[in-house]
């Protein structure tokens, strides 16, 4: 792969000498949807496959973004003398200007341009954390080219702002903490409240999960996801007319059930319902796996995806129909839908010998009732970025 980019880069850019590679994961959630904006634990993995770059430094203060996935896009230019802005028509490349610019007000300024080539092999569209994968992948290559000192979790963190503020998507933390954070063959239980985690080893014995994605296109910005978390603010502050709390997270369900009346308004009241309950599930599923009792870890799973259907309403036609023909398949412990919804991708936990007639059946009911393939990847739980 590492050659096969230089390569790459040097059609690009006239030759590779001096360039860098590096990789970041995308990433899966486990169980704890929507749960990162409003306080609560998430068990997140970095995956096996993710996003690339070829980076070199530059003598002057141009930058110079290509994409092997965008390649119509061509060579996107932008330039480090003047503030960075977010500019529609740079497209894939405001995700890396974002990064840069959040590093600048970090005090963390590059000392020259650079060229940068992405090259991502995540399935298009499929919640599995491209952006967050870009973000923190450049986060990596300007600490190790310009030798700033910044930590994994700040490089996170930076990210996570870059997203909300220069690219006006209002995510939580979870997708750019576990892209920087991931290890191999392990979840972070992370509470995203005060960032405490620790990781959980995950060993399904005779289990594999399985990714299924919708193909339907779908865009975090231009989803009801902005919505949701506004109306899970709204939630908060009416319970906390009642309630000393600072975020939905800090509820048990036997709080919500003593001060949900105080919320006003029936919709904001079941998007709160969901946030809480997840929660508890979340923590619930992390106890399971460790028991190794993955037949309760199936079923949070699924009433995961109930709750995220019924109480918050980001599922849809394609998600469902993904979940409950994999709920009506032998050898299916659990499923439910992961990432931000509105499209995307479904996980489950499959016995190893089902596999096959999962990905056939499932499949196959899917093209009946949505009219076009799904696409299924066996999930492995891979290591967070590195330079290669």
């Amino acid at each position: 792969m590492k050659e096969r980019l230089l390569r790459e880069f040097a059609e690009r850019f006239g030759n590779a000498e001096g360039a860098q590679v590096y990789f970041a994961p995308g990433r899966v959630n486990l169980i704890g949807e929507h749960t990162d904006y409003n306080g609560g634990h998430v068990f997140p993995c970095a995956l096996d496959i993710g996003t690339y770059a070829v980076v070199r430094k530059r003598q002057d203060k141009r930058l110079f973004f290509y994409s092997m996935n965008y390649p119509e896009a061509g060579i996107i230019n932008s330039s480090l003398t003047g503030q960075l802005e977010h500019d529609d028509e740079d497209g894939w490349a405001n995700y890396p200007k974002g990064v840069i610019w959040a590093f600048e007000e970090k005090g963390m300024q590059p000392a020259c341009g650079f060229e940068m080539m992405v090259y991502g092999n995540l399935p298009s569209g499929a919640g599995l954390s491209s952006s967050a994968s870009l973000e923190v992948l450049t986060g990596w290559a300007l600490r190790d080219i310009f030798e700033f000192e910044v930590s994994d979790q700040e490089i996170a963190l930076i990210s996570q702002h870059a997203e909300n503020t220069f690219n006006g998507v209002r995510c939580g933390v979870m997708d750019q903490f576990a892209v920087a954070m991931g290890r191999a063959h392990q979840a972070i239980y992370l509470n995203t409240e005060n960032l405490s985690y620790r990781y959980v080893p995950v060993q399904l014995q005779n289990m594999q999960l399985i990714i299924s994605c919708t193909n339907k296109e779908r865009g975090l910005a231009d989803s009801k996801y902005n919505l949701r978390r506004m109306e899970c603010e709204r939630a908060l502050a009416d319970l906390q007319k009642v309630a000393s709390i600072r975020q939905l997270g800090e509820l048990s369900m036997d709080d919500f059930e003593k001060y949900q009346a105080a919320i006003t308004d029936d919709v904001c009241r079941r998007r709160a319902r969901h946030a809480v309950s997840e929660n508890a599930r979340t923590i619930q599923a992390v106890q399971a796996l460790e028991n190794n009792d993955l037949n309760r870890f199936g079923r949070l799973m699924n009433a995961s995806h109930q709750s995220l259907r019924d109480d918050y309403e980001v599922t849809g036609d394609e998600l469902d129909a993904l979940v409950e023909a994999a709920w009506d398949t032998e050898g299916v412990l659990g499923s439910r839908m992961t990432g931000a919804g509105f499209g995307g991708c479904t996980i489950s936990l499959v016995r190893t010998e089902a596999v096959d007639n999962f990905i056939k059946n499932v499949g196959r009911i899917y093209r009946q009732q949505i009219g076009y393939p799904a696409d299924f990847y066996i999930c492995q739980i891979g290591d967070g970025p590195g330079k290669l």
